[in-house]
């Protein structure tokens, strides 16, 4: 029966909303029907995929349209078209069934689909005897969506999806193209206005900005040689392990001659083993996902399954996780689920409606960063944000999330004034639809990735951040890992900047820490944040002329380094970069030439590998057992010592002295009589200090030591019998 000519007009323009019910191949009393749309063609002749000869095509519109019989069953089509004595072949993407099943409907509609990265977004697959890519997008409230790229002359009338109606996404494959082909989605939305053209929210793979097209890719890569790694740390408690994370950013860490990106395999010739000579067990990477603008450090992403492509392929960054680990360190990268950006290109009312976001700006709207926030809520958006974290695990073998911004999403009213933010339904300011999505990512990545860490940014006192989500458990239990320790960066940044003589009236800026040291998991982080945005680089921010400044940085290193906690520290202040950060340009790597800036990478390369050796210094960061105050309250001096200790190895006293006068005679209460090895001492010649010190140890008699204490220092000592 022939089509309605206004059906055949619609088709023939890329209006029609279900082309799949025209084109292709459709069985019927009279015979099989062909139907094809074949730009450009004056002849057509179709094969079956093995090159069985099924007859001609009449052309039936000169806009393209031909038709044809033949008696056999629907099977996939090829086309052999001719023109002025030119011919090519056209396999035909409209005679091939559906790729998704019931099965994908069902988990899709639950929300409960734990493998839509591979269902969703461009699948390099073979389907019904043909090579090709597999196009699935959600968009639920569309008129129409067609495919769109560099195989079809971006021409949105040439390959309308097909529609699955009862849970809103839309697939085609599209036979014999493969890696590398640009594309994006054209979308009609319900009342008919053409929607700007859409990147793939599942693209493994994105163009170089500022071009935004999502790119066909192989997520990851197959051969991968990091058993023994991932088995370690599954088999660990990270609690009780020494961590200590060099943050980085990938596009400033080091430039190439031309001031361009590394990519990934060049950064990993040069990062891993720098990393492994400095004594840091994982690297953290600001956001590696695509985003458009360089400034937003990549916490402003449009594609979060996808590496940047500003370092390469996504293959390359698998390569530098597997190298990683096989070098024994461990890659973390940071996650960003609270926001996204409002680039016409990316989630934006990305089917004409707030799909991705909220419609009400009062739940919708990031006063801060001018961004979205994800509708937590919805089930399929919460599940796209779960799927994504599930796969940097599974594909890219990363070790773990550190989730950014998490404060914004657990409060309604954050940065927001009275009458901008709407309550919960039990009046209060809680976001519990955040708060339960936090908790199915963390519930769901620890139980299918054993070793798997997250670590929280969460500035506030919301209670059971690091403690287990469980079911049956607090509500307000969050389930991480860790937590990043805000209150030590700010109250220790604070109290070094001070003149140290007036660091007596605010000694507490150091003991208050130890009220909540243990109320959580704690990382304490010195991060990119503190080194940007006017605030000048850690070595700035100390007190005092140039001298004091670097001993003020050695000193405080030592007690972070001491303190309970897993550490962090931003790339460039391992070597005291004088410069504030900027993603611009490369670190100011000359500086590791000059005697001070070389002291400092020297005490923090034996620092990490201190801190690694002892059980004292990490085997207990995370519980109270681990520590003990043996100088709380002497303000007047500015000193403060206290205990580390575990269940093994040799307990380790750690005092620091902060001001520029030397203490001699300090007497230092121990609790075990006899000698005490001093393992570090940050005023050492070999860190760029004076030399003064104890000479290699003190002894406790009484349950007290006599030391010496030299200015701005920092001393460790190792019980040795």
């Amino acid at each position: 029966m022939k089509p309605p000519q206004g059906a055949i007009d619609a088709l023939l323009e890329g209006t029609h909303t279900d082309p799949f019910s025209l084109l292709g191949v459709h069985e019927g009393p009279e015979g099989t029907m062909l139907r094809a749309i074949l730009p450009g063609a004056e002849q057509a002749e179709a094969f079956t995929l093995e090159g069985k000869p099924l007859g001609p095509l009449g052309l039936v519109d000169p806009r393209g349209l031909f038709e044809g019989r033949f008696s056999g069953k629907r099977e996939p089509i090829r086309y052999r078209c001719s023109a002025q004595g030119h011919d090519w072949l056209v396999t035909d993407p409209y005679s091939f069934g559906p790729v998704l099943g019931p099965l994908d409907d069902l988990l899709i509609a639950e929300g409960t689909h734990f493998r839509l990265f591979d269902k969703l977004g461009a699948h390099l697959i073979e389907h019904e005897g043909a090579d090709g890519v597999h196009f699935a997008v959600w968009a639920p409230n569309a008129r129409l969506v067609s495919l769109v790229g560099d195989f079809n002359d971006w021409d949105p009338a040439r390959h309308p999806m097909r529609h699955r109606q009862d849970v809103g996404v839309w697939e085609i494959f599209i036979p014999d193209i493969g890696e590398y082909r640009a594309y994006k989605y054209h979308i009609v939305g319900v009342d008919g206005t053409v929607q700007p053209l859409k990147a793939d929210p599942f693209a493994f793979a994105s163009e170089v900005r500022p071009h935004t097209a999502s790119v066909t890719a192989l997520p990851a890569k197959a051969d991968w040689g990091d058993a023994a790694h991932r088995d370690h740390w599954a088999s660990v408690d990270p609690r009780r392990v020494p961590m200590s994370i060099y943050e980085v950013h990938a596009g400033s860490w080091q430039r190439d001659r031309w001031n361009w990106f590394l990519n990934w395999d060049d950064l990993a010739d040069r990062l891993i083993p720098y990393v492994v000579e400095m004594g840091f067990t994982h690297i953290q990477f600001l956001p590696i996902s695509e985003h458009p603008y360089d400034p937003s450090w990549g916490y402003q992403t449009t594609g979060l399954y996808a590496p940047s492509a500003r370092f390469g392929e996504p293959a390359g960054f698998a390569r530098f996780v597997d190298g990683a680990h096989r070098a024994g360190i461990g890659v973390l990268i940071d996650w960003v689920p609270a926001h996204f950006p409002i680039d016409e290109h990316g989630l934006v009312r990305f089917d004409g409606t707030a799909l991705y976001e909220h419609e009400d700006p009062k739940l919708g709207f990031h006063p801060d960063w001018n961004t979205l926030i994800y509708n937590f809520g919805r089930r399929e958006v919460s599940s796209f944000l779960l799927n994504n974290a599930l796969f940097w695990a599974e594909r890219y073998h990363v070790d773990g999330l550190r989730v950014d911004a998490v404060a914004s999403m657990l409060y309604r009213d954050y940065s927001r004034n009275a009458g901008e933010w709407i309550a919960n339904s039990e009046g209060g300011r809680e976001n519990w639809e955040a708060v339960e999505f936090l908790r199915e990512v963390n519930r769901a990545v620890y139980a299918a990735h054993p070793g798997f860490l997250t670590i929280a940014e969460e500035s506030t006192a919301w209670p059971g951040v690091s403690s287990p989500a469980h079911e049956e458990g607090p509500r307000e239990n969050l389930g991480f890992g860790f937590k990043w320790n805000m209150g030590f960066m700010h109250d220790t940044l604070r109290y070094m900047a001070r003149d140290p003589v007036h660091r007596r009236y605010h000694h507490d800026d150091i003991t208050f820490g130890m009220v909540y040291a243990f109320s959580e998991n704690y990382v304490l982080a010195l991060s990119h944040d503190e080194v940007v945005h006017g605030k000048g680089s850690l070595l700035t921010k100390m007190a005092g002329d140039d001298w004091q400044k670097f001993a003020n940085l050695r000193a405080y290193y030592g007690m972070m380094w001491g303190y309970p906690g897993k550490k962090l520290l931003f790339m460039g202040q391992e070597f005291a970069q004088r410069r504030e950060w900027s993603e611009e340009r490369a670190l100011d790597w000359n500086l590791c030439e000059a005697p001070a800036h070389r002291g400092v990478s020297n005490l923090v390369r034996d620092l990490n590998r201190l801190y690694c050796g002892k059980p004292a210094l990490h085997g207990r960061d995370c519980e109270p057992e681990g520590f003990e105050w043996l100088v709380a309250d002497d303000a007047e001096n500015s000193v403060f010592a206290w205990l580390r200790k575990a269940a093994s190895g040799a307990p380790v006293a750690v005092v620091s002295n902060m001001t520029p006068a030397s203490l001699t005679h300090y007497r230092l209460p121990l609790p075990q009589d006899g000698y005490w090895r001093e393992v570090l001492n940050t005023d050492s010649r070999h860190y760029g200090g004076a030399g003064g010190g104890n000479l290699g140890r003190v002894e406790a008699k009484g349950g007290v030591a006599e030391i010496t204490l030299p200015p701005l220092t920092t001393l460790m000592f190792e019980y040795a019998g």
